[in-house]
């Protein structure tokens, strides 16, 4: 395959699931923001989603305060945001286009279809009436175009230079929402597994703190509430969220199921200057097939996880530079 060819590729379906996880953390964002609190720890809210996707000093410029009508506007239809979500399903659009001869019937429709929609949507009023309407459209028209590639398209090098692009983005984006919601807490003991007693006392005060519905939300962003019900059928904490997100690799979303997409579809498009590629990816993957979330605890979850996106991100770049053309 042509370096240009799987470059468009692995990047078309980067920003399709980056729209995705935009849409996912501004929803959750959005649905805490109507939890009691005050004006402050609502702002720092939609502050430290600003941080996530490091936009703060680009959002500064433009914006001369925090709001939540302006942080949404910003993330979801400025076109000056390189990563709003109209800036990023342009972006995957034009990719598509640009390797159409590589693609299904089916699924370039559903591309196109997808950005002539949000182009409607985003001049009619439902975004500032319902903003978790929209968000959702969002996460159905990217499900729809991963189910469609899966569906339609030979598994060939251009199907895994798409999956590729899809898992590394994921696993990134994961890993950011992750940092920020547990970044400040600074007592470990906050993190560890609590006690039958402490399980019973927050029992008790749940519906005072409201760290259930917090916490519900953050498991709803990654579509992982009824897993973590499954899983574990008891109070939801943060350590067991977590585990969950990082080390299940039977979650979809988690960091280890990602890593482990990355490691298949990396073998199956493997040459000669990728060994070293694939040996790092195979590493990560064995430290997540084999971690132990109190270990990671015990580290410290957001040192671990910073080094988690410099690794992730380590790997983005070998890939580009073991088959793609430029970085987009």
């Amino acid at each position: 395959m042509l370096s240009r060819t799987a470059d468009h590729l692995f990047w078309m379906a980067r920003y399709v699931e980056r729209a995705e996880n935009t849409a996912r953390m501004l929803d959750v964002n959005h649905q805490t923001s109507l939890l009691p609190q005050s004006e402050r720890n609502a702002e720092e809210g939609w502050r430290a989603l600003l941080g996530i996707s490091e936009l703060q000093a680009s959002y500064d410029k433009a914006y001369d305060r925090i709001t939540a009508r302006d942080v949404i506007d910003f993330m979801t239809r400025d076109p000056s945001n390189s990563s709003s979500i109209y800036s990023c399903i342009r972006r995957a659009r034009e990719n598509a286009r640009a390797v159409r001869g590589s693609l299904t019937t089916e699924f370039w429709e559903t591309s196109n279809a997808t950005w002539l929609e949000l182009n409607n949507i985003l001049t009619g009023e439902t975004l500032e009436s319902d903003p978790t309407e929209f968000f959702e459209w969002v996460k159905f028209r990217s499900h729809l175009s991963r189910g469609v590639m899966i569906g339609t398209m030979l598994k060939d090098e251009a199907f895994h230079f798409a999956r590729m692009g899809t898992f590394l983005e994921r696993a990134d984006n994961t890993a950011r929402l992750l940092d920020v919601k547990y970044h400040g807490m600074a007592e470990l003991g906050r993190l560890v597994e609590p006690t039958s007693v402490e399980r019973s006392k927050a029992r008790e005060h749940v519906g005072a703190h409201g760290d259930f519905y917090y916490w519900a939300a953050v498991l709803r962003s990654v579509s992982a509430f009824e897993i973590y019900r499954k899983v574990y059928s008891d109070l939801i904490t943060p350590a067991r969220v977590a585990e969950l997100m990082i080390l299940r690799g039977d979650m979809p979303r988690s960091l280890s199921a990602c890593v482990n997409e990355v490691v298949v579809n990396l073998s199956n498009v493997a040459n000669d200057h990728s060994q070293d590629t694939e040996r790092r990816a195979g590493m990560l993957r064995a430290e997540l097939e084999f971690g132990r979330i109190d270990d990671i605890l015990q580290t410290g979850l957001h040192a671990w996880l910073t080094n988690f996106l410099e690794r992730v991100n380590d790997l983005g770049g070998r890939i580009s530079r073991n088959f793609l053309v430029w970085n987009a």
